[in-house]
């Protein structure tokens, strides 16, 4: 961050955060009378009961639903197109997203979609993308059932192209939520790895986003309490996921990391492990992040001396002399979740991918890799998957 900070802060999203705060959605006052629920193929929404009593608020405050269950854990431009068409067929007035990062960034492409003609990859940017400019959606309503994504508090929504093979982040001030409610006690069920896996994904947004060369002195206040958090309190909602104060403080971590999103950015971390899923779909985007961290921020370790410093700091609650104190830090905190173990190879990686990943990477996402500490170099990458790989 330079010594005389030039920025912006545009976060128009409207959060309702806290446990029990579900029931404010049948008397906040929404964008219209008929609403897309977008929720995943899994069972869970349905199981805990989380849909039907998204659909009984709705249904108390005089809105129409309509529910879309096919998004996938990776999600697909497919998908996308699908229900978009059937938003406009059933005359949509908005669109909530339900669940963990997939089903709300699913959400927010459906609203675009619905309003706008052609193909979703004419108004991505990167990779086969055109790019074309989004004038109009549908506004956006979404309820994390996941701490991890903070996708409910930042324009970002990250789809993959199935054919292509292209694992692609996208947004514009229209797909912000307008409104957002996060609800610890949504989350109570969740299992532990994925609890991790999670978790892990939102310390990384507020990590990447603290090293960036856009990070703000709001982002920073963000990032560092949210990494604070996350330390302090995902262990515990690993072991326990009953524990509703660790659950809340985790999520309150994960939302505070998407306001990270709004005002900083991620940085080439994401890149890489997009590239990774793009041809292993199979592979949870926070077990991809947590592959490669340790090789990733060592890559950058020289480079960001007192902001690592700052990390380990906030993490430990001590005062840190070295920058490996936030590397040990990290791995501490892996071993501490029981995500230290994680093998790229289970989820079938191979080491002869490195070279697509990294050609994948730099041609799909590469507007990350310019907000890197310093250029990154390709030797660097591969140096990064090699390392990882186990």
């Amino acid at each position: 961050m330079k010594a005389n900070p030039v920025f912006s802060l545009y976060v128009p999203t409207k959060l309702l955060f806290g446990c029990g705060e579900i029931k404010k959605l049948s008397s906040e006052q929404l964008p219209g009378k008929k609403a897309l629920v977008v929720i995943s193929s899994g069972t869970s929404m349905r199981k805990y009961g989380y849909l039907e009593k998204v659909l009984a608020q709705l249904k108390l405050n005089d809105v129409e639903t309509v529910v879309y269950d096919k998004i996938l854990p990776n999600p697909i431009k497919e998908h996308v197109m699908e229900a978009a068409a059937i938003c406009r067929e059933q005359k949509c007035d908005f669109v909530v997203g339900l669940g963990g990062g997939s089903s709300i960034d699913s959400a927010k492409s459906i609203a675009v979609m619905a309003c706008n003609e052609g193909d979703y990859w004419d108004y991505v940017s990167g990779g086969s993308g055109k790019g074309r400019p989004v004038t109009k959606a549908l506004p956006i309503i979404a309820i994390p059932t996941t701490a991890g994504t903070g996708t409910e508090m930042d324009p970002w929504t990250v789809i993959t192209h199935e054919t292509a093979q292209e694992k692609i982040g996208f947004g514009c001030q229209l797909t912000f939520p307008i409104l957002s409610i996060v609800d610890p006690e949504l989350m109570l069920s969740i299992p532990p790895r994925l609890t991790a896996y999670q978790g892990f994904d939102a310390f990384f947004h507020a990590a990447e986003g603290f090293i960036a060369n856009c990070a703000t002195p709001v982002s920073d206040l963000y990032a560092l309490e949210a990494i604070r958090l996350i330390y302090k309190y995902l262990p515990v909602a690993v072991a326990d996921g009953r524990n509703l104060k660790a659950r809340a403080k985790v999520a309150l971590a994960s939302t505070l990391a998407g306001m990270v999103e709004s005002t900083s950015n991620c940085t080439s971390e994401h890149s890489l492990e997009h590239a990774m899923s793009a041809y292993y779909p199979q592979l949870p985007h926070g077990a991809g992040l947590i592959s490669i961290s340790e090789a990733y921020f060592e890559t950058f370790r020289l480079d960001c001396t007192k902001r690592y410093m700052k990390m380990a700091e906030v993490m430990l609650q001590r005062k840190s002399n070295r920058a490996s104190d936030f590397i040990d830090a990290l791995i501490s905190l892996q071993k501490e979740c029981g995500v230290r173990d994680m093998k790229l190879s289970e989820f079938g990686v191979r080491p002869e991918d490195f070279p697509k990943f990294l050609q994948n990477a730099r041609e799909t996402m590469g507007g990350l890799f310019t907000l890197d500490p310093r250029p990154i170099t390709d030797e660097e990458v591969l140096n990064i998957f090699e390392k990882s790989y186990r």
